[in-house]
């Protein structure tokens, strides 16, 4: 597993979600809800949408384009038309700091032939 720095416990108020850009692992949208914090993979599972421009609804972040819902903490597709679950992140808090901890893709072994 690989640390991710997302961003500050300050810079996320409560039943906010924010986009992180990230190049190597997909981007990621962390959310604070009621001061429990998550992180899932920001695209929608159904179409091509940030879900950090969706909104957050109890526990579900709802898409932007096609309203689809998606449960924060599990990451389970609960809304029509969205069929395939999102992935998660555990999340790690250290100091004012939130990091996602992700799985680092073992490297491809080359044949020698």
């Amino acid at each position: 597993m690989e640390k991710v720095y997302l961003c500050n416990v300050s810079e996320l108020a409560e039943n906010q979600v924010k986009r992180i850009d990230n190049s190597e692992h997909g981007d990621i949208a962390v959310y604070n809800l009621g001061g429990n914090y998550y992180a899932t993979a920001d695209l929608c599972t159904h179409a091509t949408a940030s879900l950090a421009e969706g909104d957050i609804e109890d526990e579900m972040i709802v898409c932007p384009v096609h309203w689809g819902q998606f449960h924060i903490p599990t990451g389970r597709a609960q809304g029509f038309p969205c069929e395939t679950d999102l992935r998660t992140y555990p999340v790690e808090i250290e100091g004012d700091a939130i990091y996602a901890l992700v799985e680092v893709a073992a490297p491809a072994l080359i044949a020698k032939g």
